[in-house]
């Protein structure tokens, strides 16, 4: 069965009685090289487990199961749920989890799986190494990457569908009008590479936007050294909460510290008060935070 075809798409819609709903930004892939990209960009091998955001019609999920141990599909509609059965019919490495992604624990429910896979005696299923995929709804791309890596589940690479004007801005480069908050956080997480742009005409329905195949390999260690992590996101938040605004005057107040306080904080870290946030790289970032709780830390015991 040819699940990227658009008949086959109409002809399992209709089987199930099931409307494609744009709440939750379903767009089901209809190009075979396309989604050979995503699985080749995630390299998968025989003992890995995949975690995929968003099952859709099992276009990925069953591309996913030829190559690896097991695959763990999430789908938050429960009108797929029979759609699913029906198309990866055939498949024993295959759990479809109904719920949303952003409400579970997802290293819980990996380690579960991975552990039922290797008590079910399946060849180097403990071994292999964790990858998440999906075509992601649009709604839902920048939560969905944060969690993975906030929850610093033992992952190995992300490769996702996203809006291409996403995927700009997570590989922005500082100093440019794209680079963000995302830009940043991710970065300090993975190394990011654009792999593929995707014209809208590659989707069934056609969705307005054109989209791009983007993969994240997490990095083993941070790029930067920091005296305190949550100090340096606490800095990335405030300055580009205020973008237009000078990083002394878009920190202040941030732990408590006044004006001249941050500006000190900002000159002991060697970068000119006058700057905004988008014009720091996360080395930069990183120099700042240490500068600013080290300031904090001098001035109230309180902050540490």
């Amino acid at each position: 069965m040819k699940l990227y075809s658009p008949a086959v798409i109409m002809a399992l819609k209709e089987k199930h009685k099931f409307r494609i709903s744009k709440s939750l930004g379903q767009n089901f892939l209809v190009d075979q090289n396309i989604i050979n990209k995503i699985i080749e960009s995630a390299e998968i091998g025989e003992g890995d487990l995949v975690l995929e955001i968003g099952a859709g019609m099992g276009v990925l999920t069953a591309a996913a199961a030829e190559k690896a141990a097991r695959v763990v599909a999430v789908e938050i509609d429960k009108n797929l749920l029979p759609v699913l059965k029906d198309a990866l019919d055939g498949y024993g490495n295959i759990d479809i989890v109904n719920g949303d992604v952003l409400k579970m624990d997802l290293s819980e429910l990996v380690g579960r799986s991975r552990e039922g896979t290797a008590a079910a005696g399946a060849a180097a299923a403990g071994s292999g190494k964790t990858v998440v995929i999906g075509n992601l709804p649009y709604y839902i791309t920048t939560p969905a990457i944060m969690k993975v890596l906030e929850e610093k589940m033992a992952v190995e690479r992300i490769v996702v569908m996203v809006q291409k004007e996403v995927a700009d801005r997570i590989g922005a480069k500082p100093g440019t009008k794209a680079y963000g908050a995302i830009t940043a956080a991710i970065n300090y997480y993975c190394t990011i590479s654009v792999e593929k742009d995707v014209p809208r005409d590659v989707f069934f329905p056609r969705p307005n936007v054109d989209s791009a195949i983007l993969r994240l390999d997490v990095r083993k260690e941070p790029p930067v050294s920091l005296v305190d992590e949550k100090a340096f996101f606490a800095c990335i938040k405030a300055g580009f909460g205020k973008r237009r605004k000078t990083l002394q005057n878009a920190l202040a107040g941030l732990y408590g510290l006044g004006k001249q306080e941050v500006g000190e904080a900002l000159q002991s870290a060697a970068i000119d008060p006058s700057r905004r946030a988008e014009t720091l790289s996360i080395e930069e970032f990183a120099a700042l935070a240490n500068s600013i709780r080290h300031t904090a830390n001098s001035i109230s015991p309180a902050c540490r």
